[in-house]
């Protein structure tokens, strides 16, 4: 999916104001997420979580913000940079060459595309060139094997190139219809989105493709923000997510579109409206059979001109919306100020920056990390952390055993620095094969240049036991300009 427009754009802002997890593994990877699991990478077919990232920032060959893909394939250790492939357009095998402003890698989606058993990777290259068409975007799917995402692969053409420009800037996979297939939705700056169907052959091309367009984009909306798979009714086909912008009244301030799969693919007769945020995730925390869908609204509770934004503490909240055989059913609403969660809601914490589901201790409900980018510490502002809030039957425990990491705490890689923004993003997924899903931090450590932080499950909770930091430095990625190494996980 999604969520590195607005990420980056606010990582931005911050700056200069002063901006999947696991239950079981199986043989055979997930094709697209389901009620009762989040999926996990698995690229080399090895049984252990891979962890895929974007640095589009980065320069390639003197070429800037031409973009790499960086892959951290898990072992028994976790996740190093030791065993990696970093990947750019010039790659051999991978479609396009690295060019400036292309922004490989801008948002990326997993899924077994082609049903061999290896999970492959879209990759959206936004600012692509298409011949005379500026900006026109571009899309190619690097396919998975025994050695993992090498960089070979095919491109997804545009199939309405003078339409839209940014083709492949949002990606979702899922099985929308329940064919067993992996789907891939794909947006741009219109607000019409694509969605290919699954069975995609050598060449590229998928088994069909259909259109949908959700009414929540405003003329000046450039698009959807986000786009989010998972299923919330429990029936066995995907649904979707789509942030966008409402356009009710004169603010343009986010809002949800949830529509669900069907036999014939995403129905948009049956959208519904949810709670407001950008960033969302969509797995079953209460183990009911029904993917519960979480968002965060990170922004702050008020306008710069006094106006206030529905259903935003000053600090950033957390929605949990969840699943029924229905669809989306009723919602909780979290925040730094809720029960025993760590931290006081405070302006630019920016509570719910980024989320990621997965089953910490190995319970059967999943458990909930929630970046907090803004977070100060000390005398560091927006140096950010991580929060932690375990599933229990009731939903998300806000009572009792919720945790914090930052970069000062205790065997925690790193120190607490102006603009690290840690938690710029988050995957909870299992990378040493234990069945337990650990924590991988993004930050945008080092003004920019960004920074991957692994935290272990120790069966229980996360720990900073055994953890360690990957930098783009030693994963083959230029620290030249900002690569923003980490700053956006393939979901």
């Amino acid at each position: 999916m999604h969520k590195h427009q607005l990420r980056l754009a606010l990582a931005t802002a911050t700056a200069a104001a002063l901006t999947g997890g696991l239950l079981s593994f199986a043989a055979s990877p997930a094709t697209a997420a389901d009620s009762a699991t989040v999926p996990h990478a698995d690229f080399n077919g090895d049984g252990i979580g891979d962890v895929a990232f974007s640095a589009d920032g980065a320069y390639v060959s003197g070429k800037k913000a031409a973009g790499q893909l960086v892959v951290l394939y898990g072992t028994a250790t976790g996740v190093s940079s030791a065993k990696r492939h970093t990947i750019s357009q010039n790659t051999t095998g991978a479609p396009g060459t690295a060019e400036a402003g292309d922004s490989f890698g801008y948002d990326t989606a997993f899924a077994d595309f082609n049903g061999d058993g290896y999970d492959d990777i879209a990759v959206g290259a936004s600012g692509e060139d298409v011949g005379s068409d500026v900006d026109g975007g571009g899309l190619a799917i690097l396919w998975g094997s025994a050695s993992g995402i090498t960089g070979k692969g095919v491109t997804v053409a545009d199939p309405a190139p003078t339409a839209h420009d940014r083709w492949g800037k949002n990606l979702a996979a899922g099985d929308f219809d329940g064919d067993g297939k992996a789907d891939l939705a794909v947006g741009s700056n219109n607000a019409t989105l694509y969605v290919f169907k699954g069975g995609f052959n050598s060449s590229g091309t998928p088994g069909g493709r259909y259109t949908i367009k959700p009414p929540i984009m405003g003329t000046d909306a450039n698009g959807p923000l986000n786009l989010t798979a998972g299923d919330a009714n429990g029936d066995g086909r995907t649904d979707l997510v789509v942030d966008g912008y409402e356009y009710q009244t004169d603010y343009g301030w986010n809002e949800n579109s949830y529509i669900p799969g069907s036999s014939s693919g995403l129905a948009m007769a049956n959208i519904r409206t949810l709670k407001p945020g950008v960033i969302t995730a969509i797995g079953d925390i209460n183990h009911d059979g029904f993917g519960d869908i979480v968002s965060g609204a990170a922004w702050n509770a008020t306008t710069e001109d006094g106006t206030t934004i529905p259903n935003a503490a000053k600090g950033g909240k957390v929605w949990v919306t969840y699943g029924t055989v229905d669809g989306p059913g009723s919602a909780t609403g979290i925040t730094q100020d809720t029960g025993n969660v760590p931290g006081t809601s405070e302006t630019n914490d920016n509570f719910g920056w980024d989320l990621d589901l997965g089953d910490i201790n190995g319970d059967g409900f999943l458990d909930l990390a929630i970046g907090v980018a803004g977070e100060n510490i000390g005398s560091a502002a927006n140096t950010g952390a991580v929060t932690i809030l375990y599933g229990n039957a009731s939903g998300l425990n806000t009572a009792s055993g919720a945790q914090s990491f930052a970069q000062s705490t205790a065997g925690v890689p790193g120190t607490d620095e102006d603009d690290d923004l840690f938690g710029l993003d988050l995957r909870l997924d299992d990378v040493t094969g234990d069945g337990k899903a650990d924590l991988i931090a993004g930050s945008a450590e080092n003004d920019g240049n960004g920074a991957v932080t692994y935290l272990p499950s120790n069966g229980s909770k996360i720990t900073a036991t055994g953890s360690r930091s990957v930098a783009p430095s030693n994963s083959g990625v230029s620290t030249t300009g900002t690569p923003y190494f980490g700053a956006n996980f393939a979901d």
